[in-house]
């Protein structure tokens, strides 16, 4: 199977490549799924860049507790959606490989380390209709179809 493309990779521009991990977070009951708010309005699911020396897990758990000030239990991996976007903010075209998992329980330990964001939880198909990136968008698709499956 190969990966979903999001975005339009265009002839002869040079992309960045990004390579990022996001979790899908369900609040207890499964009907709301948390977002987190960028300075710029954007909304994105929670996670961001793997840095030098992680690996997907590792930057995911540093993410959650950067952004969310949450400890979490990782699930399922979903996959990888590529994306290829254009940063007004920095000036950049970036080809982002987003590796999207479930978060199957979590814990607050804390106020997030990152103060600038704001987060929110939405039902469902108001997180994907919120989003940004079309790849956050098919991992709360992917998350939606498990939980089908499991409810039958």
């Amino acid at each position: 199977m190969t990966n979903p493309i999001f975005g339009t990779k265009e002839d002869g521009i040079q992309y960045q490549s990004r390579y990022g991990v996001y979790a899908v977070i369900p609040n207890h009951d499964h009907t709301h799924i948390i977002l987190v708010q960028a300075p710029n309005g954007a909304w994105f699911l929670p996670g961001g860049e793997i840095e030098a020396g992680e690996n997907h897990l590792s930057a995911l758990e540093r993410e959650l507790i950067e952004e969310l000030g949450f400890t979490a239990t990782i699930g399922q991996y979903y996959g990888q959606a590529d994306e290829y976007f254009y940063s007004r903010h920095r000036d950049t075209y970036y080809y982002n490989p987003a590796y999207l998992y479930e978060v199957t329980s979590y814990t607050e330990i804390g106020k997030p380390l990152e103060d600038f964001n704001h987060l929110a939880w939405f039902p469902i198909d108001e997180a994907i209709a919120n989003l940004k990136r079309g790849s956050h968008k098919w991992g709360i698709e992917q998350w939606k179809n498990q939980e089908n499956l499991s409810k039958n």
